[in-house]
């Protein structure tokens, strides 16, 4: 493990290119999962390899806990470590990622399972979860999926690029326990993003291209889903974006990813933190996106 440092606002990681953020609370620590752009300099195309894993106690000074998974520890995968969603239940840790199998150009989705947080995580089905086995809409494919474990213990996955698909899983989050719908939202390109705070339901999502960070609000998971607008600009030298978020010590934080290290751009990416704010009605202020991040949580 390699501390990293104090991360002098945003870019909070700056000795990588970190892509994709996904995080959960685990007692007093947050754990931040990320993609790796690789791409060297001047190359404008996605190398993404591995996963990555960083913690922190104060969202100020994060821990790299290095590469924690990789597409071909898969069996069957082969490439793409696109965007993932890790989840904590009963005492194990689920991690959901879109990768590109050994026999197929269309991505599929895997999980991979832990005792702890930091691994090690090994596959837990030994096949995909979701492939284009599905009748999958033309011009749609299984990226970015993300979970909610709801307050009941059913647990629902979203995902999709150009359509947003979703299903329910079972009691093991091993197999998908429903058929295969689809939610109607306005310029749906991926980046799917779930979560659920004071009773209502949080849909966002990458927003037409370049990506803006849209969302839509439910008082249920099956909707109807209510667009309520744009939630983040387009981040700074970045064509993509992909949203997370999470309550901390009596905060809500929005992590998201930008170009803004040196030689970044929209293949060598950078995760970001700002504060997100709720409204009285439960709508979502449009975030601000800062230089300077947030403060040390005490």
């Amino acid at each position: 493990m390699k501390i990293s440092g104090i991360s002098q606002g945003n870019p909070i990681i700056r000795h990588k290119y970190t892509a994709d953020p996904t995080v959960i609370v685990y007692g007093d620590t947050v754990y931040l999962y990320t993609g790796h752009d690789e791409a060297p300099p001047a190359t404008h195309q996605y190398v993404m390899n591995e996963w990555l894993c960083f913690s922190s106690r104060d969202l100020v000074n994060w821990s790299d806990h290095g590469a924690l998974l990789r597409p071909t520890d898969f069996s069957w995968g082969k490439s793409n470590a696109y965007a993932s969603k890790v989840i904590e239940h009963d005492g194990k840790f689920y991690w959901f990622v879109a990768l590109t199998p050994a026999n197929s150009t269309s991505k599929a989705i895997a999980v991979a399972v832990a005792e702890t947080p930091t691994g090690p995580f090994t596959d837990a089905r030994r096949s995909a979860l979701i492939t284009n086995q599905f009748n999958m809409l033309p011009g749609t494919d299984n990226f970015d999926p993300t979970v909610l474990l709801d307050d009941d213990g059913s647990a629902y996955i979203f995902w999709g690029k150009k359509v947003c698909y979703y299903a329910k899983l079972n009691d093991t989050l091993l197999e998908l326990e429903s058929e295969i719908k689809t939610v109607n939202l306005p310029e749906f390109m991926e980046g799917a993003h779930i979560h659920k705070h004071n009773g209502w339901y949080y849909l966002s999502y990458g927003y037409g291209f370049p990506e803006k960070v849209g969302y839509a609000m439910s008082r249920s998971i099956h909707g109807p889903w209510d667009f309520k607008g744009i939630l983040n600009e387009i981040a700074g030298n970045c064509e993509t974006n992909r949203p997370a978020m999470v309550d901390f010590k009596g905060r809500s934080y929005f992590f998201y990813h930008n170009g803004g290290l040196p030689e970044g751009g929209s293949h060598r990416r950078s995760v970001c933190i700002d504060y997100l704010y709720y409204n009285g009605d439960g709508t979502m202020r449009r975030v601000v996106m800062t230089s300077e991040g947030v403060q040390r949580v005490v």
